[in-house]
């Protein structure tokens, strides 16, 4: 039942993840971030997603260490960027994100994209395993990652991801990848649920938000939960972080997770993972 922040959803080894979190892409290190999470974890958030290339594991470390919350209580997940991709590259860069944020072990680890051009992603994987084994990451996941990219990881792993967080919002459903992910009992996340703020004033989503008496933003965010898939808004507001929060109470009927679907544009604000190849 997803009736409160503390609601989980449990990952095919066990570790149960929650389903909603903040998310700290483009928060700036430093007080932005660091307030950020102190909010977020005051308001009773559990799960916060960081990455190497946002920069600002400091600060996100330093949050989690001032807030006095027991570690076993939170999921920190943090992301391997493209440049640290290989087997001794991915080790040491684990090294440098779990000192930066101050911890002794990752609840959720990620390779950030597939990169293309680098085709690195097996070697990165094999090193994510020898992590997960020896304990230092209770789950292994991939970013990012299409059904083919997923596909051939899967062929030589000996532990399959249990993550994919991947661009998903009411424009870019990926209903394809969500059921290979289904099938294969990989947990789909979404990131910049909201599309980055371009939903917000969408007529369909702004008259299901009037029925229920809430935003757009939560709207969205319910029919992610109502999908099944684990969502990490991100924002730098103390309002809109409590706010985006604060959609327990109300559930979306049939006929309106029915005109979500039908807005479904296959349209990224991200880029395509079958090109990126930024170090």
């Amino acid at each position: 039942m997803v009736n409160s922040l503390q609601s989980t959803t449990t990952l095919h080894n066990g570790v149960k993840m929650p389903r909603l979190g903040l998310g700290v892409f483009l928060v700036e290190e430093g007080e932005e971030v660091y307030n950020s999470v102190k909010w977020a974890l005051e308001h009773g958030y559990k799960s916060i997603d960081t990455a190497a290339i946002y920069g600002n594991e400091e600060g996100v470390g330093k949050a989690i260490k001032d807030s006095g919350i027991p570690r076993e209580e939170l999921f920190i997940t943090s992301k391997l960027w493209n440049g640290d991709q290989g087997y001794e590259e991915t080790l040491q860069a684990f090294e440098t994100s779990l000192n930066k944020l101050g911890l002794e072990y990752l609840d959720l680890y990620l390779i950030h994209w597939p990169v293309p051009e680098q085709n690195k992603y097996k070697e990165s994987w094999k090193a994510m395993e020898k992590l997960y084994n020896d304990g230092k990451i209770r789950a292994i996941g991939v970013s990012n990652f299409k059904e083919h990219h997923l596909e051939d990881l899967m062929k030589d792993a000996e532990v399959a991801p249990m993550v994919n967080q991947v661009e998903y919002h009411p424009h870019l459903q990926q209903r394809s990848l969500h059921e290979f992910c289904k099938q294969h009992n990989i947990q789909l996340e979404a990131w910049s649920p909201l599309k980055q703020g371009k939903l917000l004033d969408d007529p369909t989503l702004t008259d299901i938000a009037k029925r229920h008496g809430k935003s757009t933003a939560q709207v969205i965010l319910r029919w992610d939960l109502q999908q099944e898939v684990v969502t990490i808004p991100k924002s730098v507001k103390q309002h809109r972080i409590q706010d985006n929060a604060d959609v327990f109470d109300f559930e979306l009927t049939e006929e309106e997770m029915k005109l979500i679907h039908d807005m479904n544009k296959d349209e990224r604000v991200g880029p395509d993972p079958d090109e990126f190849n930024k170090r």
